[in-house]
């Protein structure tokens, strides 16, 4: 079975001005607390909040008098990383579960004294939607999502319960779970199927369903006996279902919109709650009465936007809308008189003459109150429950009267002539909880570290990418105009992705280019307390990387401090522990004579040869024979396996090597082969070899390159027949490559297998060097390649990992840069190997440099052309390659050293640098001296051919060309003839027309 990939990815979230409690985007989820008055709210940031309600919420509205305490902020979490879609109060108000898009369930425990974060009891493979639990059986929650899936968890950490696949075997793209309810013994699913589907939670086997919707089921109510269920639709009805008959009871259309919410405290849901999309949100009442369809549904109150979800305790309804904002309203008492309006009750008058007419001139208006009378329903707030309904507060005998006098149906007895239009009881709500502005908009600037936003309130702000703080505000302005005004002309590989769905700056580095985006240190406003190079270069994710986790590299600096010290006290008493010294046969081998015993003295010549001892800080060395075997006492080099560890895959960042930065081609490449090779051959070892056995240390390289590369030498080629070895002693290093290879596997894929490699280095230093020093194995990046950023400790910090699995990233760790050294051990095993290499090896990931193609021209022939180091001239069919970082003046230096270059015996005091007195120009414009490959390109040509620059003398200096002894002559004759014609002065006919293809070659910077 193929191994599904997975990698895993960091995330940082920069923090926003600090600010009161709150939400900052859309609130998705409500819960009430009636017993301790606290109210839960979940919302798309992420977030859940905790608030004091500071007032009864047990008492009926009727009982309770208007409250006047305010709500207050009582303790929020960041539970997740996406948005959250549902919660619910399960195990007596203790345990709150949140569902969430980033596919998990959590569960959060308010009142532990702890104060834990919320912890995951399961996952799904996409979108989390709802949410439900039983009064009956509080150790398990049902969710569901869009991977239509019904699972329950168990609440105390035993993963899932049961699963149940909603479409069976069917193949449907809407078998998506949208609504759960639970009640009795029964749960029920719907979702963009229209379909209700009813369950057995022990079995998991489908009881029956019910299809009668026809759009999306949004919620579902059952009541406590689990024989009835209720269900809201965006098809604009709520329609209740009878499990004992099988079939649809009632289908109430008080609603004009999409219903999305439905909440109920009553055991047989008798009084409900409803809001749609327009805002609207209904109470019905059906108690005391024979049938739904004669209850009393009224317009409570009206919001200016969406209501996705409604609650309800005591004298109070909240309401949650995409707005971050809560807001609470007073309750409406249904058992209340209703307050006819005069036209009805002067018709039903003249329809009925037995009866004498209500007496609705002494009729308290709403909100005025005599004594223990109530307040009245205003006959403008009454809904009809459904077509068959009829008028709240006549009896049907006096309807049947009316209807038989008038002809006409008993709903008509309330139409728009008669109420007019629907006023809810409550325009304004009684408190607002307010919430924060979250960002909404955000446009990345060209430099690739800066980015702009845009919040709920329209404000625009520019943010620092890199040290994660806010830069500049610029008030409630277009964030285009802005962009207009602070953008750059840079061009920057990608290097991050900003996100901002949970209303925060989020910066997300994938390993496969959080490493590609390179920028001068002249260029970021570095202060001078680092010195840096004219051209050196940063590694934007290098850099953010190494100071997310600074605390995390010094506490593993200090450790391994600690642990050399134990390993060097343990290996020197088993040094002392161990036998002095062992006498063994000596093996005799023609040309090995005379074993010098103490391996500190001088190494005698081999087979005629002087060995060549290798001096610390010199990069060129003599290759000879045997040179190799004395590299136990010389320093490990930077290509020794034994330093740089087993991953072969990473190596240091292109940045430190200079000659990327100059211009390339087949013939270079292949004139630096040789001498990589010498140098890889002078690299040390680190376990010591004895003077006396070349051979065998030969013989022994001489089989790991043949077995990785798969070339076998000829046994005879150079060697004298004593040379020549038997193949038994081949096989055993190879043996021990393999069991080396086997033990590679062992270290873990995170930071917790770097560190027990470098543990592993150690013991195979010392076991080979006793008594020897032991340098420490970790080499965090210098302040060199990253200065030191003091990133804001509430900056959160995430490690997630991506798999075929999931629709989105699985959170592994979730913590803030200022606990980072606290939870050292968590995240040793949550970092992954590609980050642990850069923060302790200061290694990257390689990738190839990128390159872009250009052609360089003389400007209308003013100067020579670029000649080649031969002296032949470059012709325009030439293409040149430079590391696409490459400025302008490192071109104009490359230019000036082949068409105007230095006299060595006459050298000048003052020499002009290049770009001083030459100019670079593409597409008729003159390039700056900064400006790179890549922004020449992009801004300028903008196109995908090749490049055209040309050079140009600005006047400042006089060029000569350079002139051969065999041109002396044709040079002095061109310069008689046409100087009065060229600035510069003319270009000898050999120098001009020669021809060669061949691109030259540059190293260095």
């Amino acid at each position: 079975m193929a191994r599904k990939f997975t990698h895993q990815r960091v995330s940082y979230v920069l923090p926003l001005p600090d600010a009161p409690g709150g939400h900052r985007l859309g609130v998705n989820g409500l819960a009430v607390d009636t017993e301790s008055g606290i109210l839960y709210s979940a919302g798309r940031d992420g977030v859940i909040c905790s608030w004091d309600l500071n007032h009864k919420t047990s008492s009926p509205p009727a009982a309770s008098p208007k409250s006047s305490k305010t709500t207050t902020h009582r303790h929020q979490v960041q539970a997740h990383s996406h948005w959250i879609n549902d919660i619910v109060l399960t195990q007596n108000n203790s345990a709150l579960v949140s569902a969430s898009s980033d596919t998990t369930v959590r569960v959060w425990r308010p009142q532990s004294e702890t104060g834990d974060l919320p912890t995951s009891v399961g996952r799904h493979a996409d979108y989390v939607k709802c949410l439900a639990t039983s009064g009956l059986q509080p150790n398990w929650v049902a969710s569901g999502g869009l991977d239509q899936k019904v699972i329950l968890w168990d609440l105390n950490g035993g993963g899932d319960i049961l699963k149940i696949d909603t479409c069976g075997d069917e193949v449907t793209e809407k078998g998506s779970v949208y609504a759960l309810g639970t009640g009795g013994s029964v749960l029920a699913s719907g979702g963009p199927e229209s379909v209700v589907r009813v369950w057995d939670p022990k079995s998991g086997k489908l009881i029956t369903k019910f299809v009668g919707h026809t759009d999306n089921i949004r919620d579902i109510l059952i009541n406590e006996d689990g024989d009835t269920i209720m269900s809201a639709s965006s098809d604009q009805t709520i329609k209740v279902w009878s499990l004992t008959a099988g079939r649809c009871a009632h289908t109430l259309t008080m609603h004009n919109d999409s219903v999305w919410s439905l909440y109920s405290d009553h055991p047989q849901l008798s009084v409900f709650y409803s809001s749609d999309r327009s805002g609207l949100v209904a109470k019905t009442d059906t108690r005391n009465v024979p049938d739904i369809d004669q209850g009393t549904s009224i317009a409570a109150l009206q919001e200016h936007e969406g209501v996705i979800k409604v609650v309800a305790a005591g004298d109070s309804i909240w309401t949650a809308t995409p707005k971050s904002s809560i807001n609470r309203w007073n309750d409406v008492d249904t058992s209340a008189d209703i307050e006819l309006p005069n036209n009805s009750a002067q018709r039903l008058s003249a329809g009925s003459p037995t009866e004498s007419p209500p007496e609705t001139s002494n009729q308290a208006p709403l909100g005025a109150t005599n004594g223990t009378t109530r307040k009245k329903i205003p006959h403008s707030s009454l809904l009809l429950l459904s077509n068959t309904s009829t008028f709240p507060g006549l009896d049907p005998e006096r309807a049947t009267i009316y209807s038989s006098v008038s002809g006409r149906k008993p709903s008509d007895l309330v139409n728009d002539d008669e109420l007019g239009v629907v006023m809810p009881v409550y325009a304004m709500p009684e408190e607002t909880i307010e919430g924060q502005h979250g960002l909404i908009k955000y446009l990345l600037l060209n430099d690739r570290k800066r980015t702009l936003t845009q919040d709920t309130a329209g404000e625009v702000v520019m943010w620092d990418l890199v040290k994660c703080v806010p830069i500049q505000t610029f008030g409630k302005r277009h964030i285009d105009d802005v962009a207009s005004e602070v953008n750059t002309v840079e061009s920057i590989a990608h290097w991050c992705t900003v996100d901002i769905r949970t209303g925060r700056l989020s910066v997300i580095l994938e390993p496969n280019r959080c490493f590609d985006a390179e920028v001068y240190a002249d260029d970021v406003g570095i202060t001078g307390e680092y010195e840096h190079g004219a051209d050196q270069r940063l590694n934007l994710g290098k850099w953010v990387l190494r100071w997310l986790f600074g605390e995390l590299v010094e506490e593993e600096v200090r450790r391994d401090e600690k642990y050399r010290e134990a390993a060097l006290a343990k290996a020197a008493e088993y040094h002392d522990s161990a036998p002095v010294r062992i006498d063994l046969p000596t093996p005799r081998t023609p040309g090995s004579q005379g074993i010098p015993e103490p391996l500190s003295t001088t190494p005698r010549a081999l087979n005629g040869l002087q060995p060549h001892i290798a001096s610390p800080g010199l990069n060129i060395g003599t290759v000879s024979p045997g040179g190799a075997n004395l590299s136990s006492s010389l320093p490990r080099s930077e290509e020794d396996p034994l330093h740089t560890g087993f991953n072969h895959d990473l190596a240091r960042h292109p940045s430190s090597e200079k000659q990327n930065d100059y211009f390339s081609n087949a013939h270079a490449i292949e004139a630096d082969k040789p001498v990589q090779s010498a140098a890889d051959d002078q690299t040390p070892t680190a376990l010591p070899q004895s003077p006396a056995e070349p051979e065998k240390e030969e013989k022994r390289k001489g089989s790991l390159f043949g077995k990785k590369f798969r070339m076998e030498f000829p046994k005879k080629l150079g060697r004298t027949s004593g040379d020549v070895k038997s193949p038994l002693p081949e096989e055993k290093p190879e043996e021990s490559d393999k069991s080396s290879e086997k033990e590679e596997k062992v270290f873990e894929n995170s930071l917790n297998g770097v560190i027990e490699r470098i543990h592993h280095e150690y013991e195979t230093f010392l076991a080979a060097n006793p008594g020897s020093t032991l340098d420490s194995g970790i080499t965090p990046s210098p302040a060199s390649e990253a200065p030191v950023l003091r990133i804001p400790s509430n900056t959160s910090i995430l490690i997630q990992e991506e798999s075929g699995d999931t629709a989105v990233a699985a959170d592994l760790y979730q913590g803030f840069v200022g606990n980072v050294r606290e939870e050292v051990d968590k995240l040793e095993q949550a970092i992954p190997h590609w980050l642990g290499e850069l923060l302790l090896k200061n290694q990257i990931i390689a990738k190839e440099v990128v390159k872009v193609a250009f052609i360089l021209k003389p400007y209308e022939d003013q100067l020579p052309p670029v000649v080649k180091p031969d002296g032949a001239a470059n012709n325009n069919s030439s293409r040149l390659n430079a590391n696409r970082m490459l400025r302008a003046k490192k071109i104009l230096a490359y230019i000036a050293e082949r068409i105007d270059p230095a006299d060595p015996t006459n050298p000048d005091p003052d020499p002009m640098k290049p770009e001083e007195y030459l100019d670079l120009y593409c597409q008729n414009t003159l390039i700056p001296e900064n400006m790179t490959l890549a922004t020449i390109r992009t801004h300028i040509w903008r196109s995908g051919s090749d490049m055209v620059l040309f050079y140009k003398a600005n006047g400042k200096k006089l060029i000569r060309p350079p002139v051969t002894e065999a041109q002396t002559v044709d040079v002095q004759a061109s310069d008689d003839s046409n100087a009065d014609n060229h600035p510069n002065g003319a270009l000898s006919q050999t120098t001009a027309q020669s021809q060669n293809s061949e691109t030259p070659s540059i190293s260095g910077l």
